[in-house]
C-alpha cells in the first residue's frame, strides 16, 4: 500500500471520528467543534507499538493498517511534516510536539524508548505520580502551553489530581498552527450578516468578504471552498470549509463524510475560477472531550481493557498496564489575517485494578478542515453551528 493511499485511508478513519464525535460528544446540533484527528492518530500508533498483539491488532484495523511496520512508517512521514516548522518570525508555522511521563518505579523497554525518541522525536520524564501529582500536572501543563504557543494553557487541572497519583504513564501529543493566507481579507469589507442557526433562528456575526478567483467548486447538495495559506518550503496548507446547499443540511453532508471511503480528498478543489465574492463568517472556539470514549464506542474496547489492553511491550514491570483515559483538548481562531489552531491529546496508563458558483456565502452550519496539500494530511476536523459562541 503506497503512502497515498495509505493516509487516505486515515483520511477515512478520521471522517469516521469527525462523525462520531459530532453525533455523540458534541451532541449533535448543538456545538461547535474542533479537533485534530491527526493528534489522536500518533497516540493510538504509539500506544500499538507498546501494546500486546491483542490491542495492537486491534488498533492497526481500527487505522486500516497492514502492519505495524506500515503504520509506523506513515505516522513518522507525517510527523516528519511538521518538524520541518518555521520560525516564530515565519507567516506559517506548523508542529507536533510529544511527551512522556513515566513513574519513576518503572523503565521503558530500549526498543519503545528507541521507537519514542527517534520515530516520534518525543521527550520522555521520570516523574513521581504517586507523591507529587501536583507537579507532575504543572508540568505538563507548561509542556502543553509551550508547544501550542500559548493558546492551551491547561491538559489537566489540579482537580485530577487523585487520577493522576494512580498513573503509572502518561503519553501527550500537540499540535499547534498558524497560517496566513495568501490572499488575505480586507479588514474594511468585513459587514455584519445573519447566521441562519438549526433551530431557525439565527444571530449577527462579523463576515470576512473577499472578491479575488478563488478554489471554488459545487457538487451534489453542497459547495467545497479551498482557501491556501502562504506557501514556504515544502509545505502548502489550506484551509476547506464544506457547506450544504440547504440551512439544515449539515447531518446529511456529515453522513456522507462519514461513510463514503475518500470523500474528502475527492472533493477538494484545484483551480481557481471567478466569483462575484466569497463571504466567510469569523469565528473562534476551544473544544474538548474524552477520545477514549468515542474510540471505545467505536469499536476500539482492547487498549483500555483490563484484559486485553497490557502494554507489555512498553515498560518493564512486574505488573500489566492498560490505557484508562485519553483526553483531547483543541482550539482553533479564523479571522482576516488566516488561522491560528492547538490541539493537545493526552493518554494515562494505570495498574490493572454545481462547476461554476457566482459565490459562496457560509451563513448556516458548515464543515472544515485545514489540510497539508501535498500529503493530503488533515491536521484539524470541525464544525461551525453559531460563529457567535466562543
Amino acid at each position: 500500500m503506497g503512502l497515498g493511499q495509505s493516509i487516505e485511508k486515515q483520511n477515512d478513519v478520521e471522517a469516521r471520528l469527525a462523525k462520531h464525535v459530532i453525533a455523540t460528544v458534541a451532541d449533535g446540533s448543538k456545538s461547535n467543534l474542533v479537533f485534530s484527528p491527526t493528534s489522536i492518530n500518533v497516540l493510538l500508533t504509539i500506544i500499538a507499538a507498546g501494546s500486546s498483539s491483542v490491542s495492537r491488532e486491534q488498533i492497526l484495523s481500527f487505522l486500516m493498517s497492514p502492519s505495524m511496520d506500515h503504520l509506523n512508517a506513515v505516522l513518522t512521514k507525517i510527523v516528519s511534516v511538521a518538524l520541518a516548522d518555521g520560525s516564530k518570525g515565519s507567516k506559517l508555522r506548523f508542529s507536533v510536539a510529544n511527551g512522556v511521563w513515566i513513574d519513576k518505579s518503572l523503565s521503558f523497554k530500549p526498543s519503545f524508548k528507541n521507537l519514542l525518541t527517534n520515530s516520534y522525536k518525543a521527550s520522555c520524564s521520570q516523574v513521581d505520580f504517586g507523591t507529587k501529582p501536583l507537579e507532575v500536572i504543572d508540568e505538563m501543563n507548561k509542556w502543553g502551553e509551550v508547544h501550542t504557543n500559548g493558546l492551551i494553557k491547561q491538559i489537566l487541572s489540579h482537580d485530577s489530581i487523585e487520577s493522576i497519583r494512580e498513573s503509572k504513564l502518561i503519553l501527550a501529543n500537540a499540535v499547534y498552527f498558524k497560517g496566513a493566507w495568501s490572499k488575505k481579507f480586507d479588514v474594511e469589507l468585513t459587514k455584519i450578516r445573519d447566521f441562519h442557526l438549526l433551530d431557525g433562528t439565527s444571530v449577527k456575526v462579523p463576515y470576512m468578504t473577499n472578491h479575488k478567483d478563488q478554489y471554488l467548486e459545487g457538487y451534489d447538495g453542497f459547495q467545497v471552498l479551498r482557501l491556501p495559506y502562504v506557501e514556504e518550503g515544502q509545505r502548502q496548507f489550506s484551509m476547506c470549509f464544506y457547506l450544504p446547499n440547504d440551512k439544515n443540511g449539515l447531518s446529511h453532508l456529515l453522513e456522507k463524510v462519514g461513510s463514503e471511503p475518500g470523500f474528502l480528498d475527492k472533493h477538494v478543489p484545484n483551480q481557481r475560477i471567478s466569483v462575484e465574492a466569497i463571504r466567510i463568517p469569523k469565528f473562534k472556539f476551544s473544544f474538548e472531550f474524552k477520545a477514549s470514549d468515542v474510540l471505545k464506542d467505536m469499536g476500539l474496547t482492547s487498549p483500555f481493557s483490563t484484559r486485553g489492553g497490557n502494554l507489555t511491550e512498553m515498560v518493564d514491570s512486574p505488573k500489566d498496564l492498560y490505557v484508562s483515559n485519553i483526553l483531547h483538548k483543541a482550539c482553533i481562531e479564523v479571522d482576516e489575517e488566516g488561522t491560528e489552531a492547538a490541539a493537545v491529546s493526552s493518554v494515562e496508563a494505570t495498574f490493572m485494578c454545481y462547476k461554476r458558483s457566482p459565490d459562496f456565502l457560509a451563513d448556516h452550519p458548515f464543515l472544515f478542515t485545514v489540510r497539508e496539500d501535498k500529503s493530503r494530511v488533515i491536521l484539524f476536523m470541525g464544525q461551525v453551528l453559531d460563529p457567535s459562541k466562543h
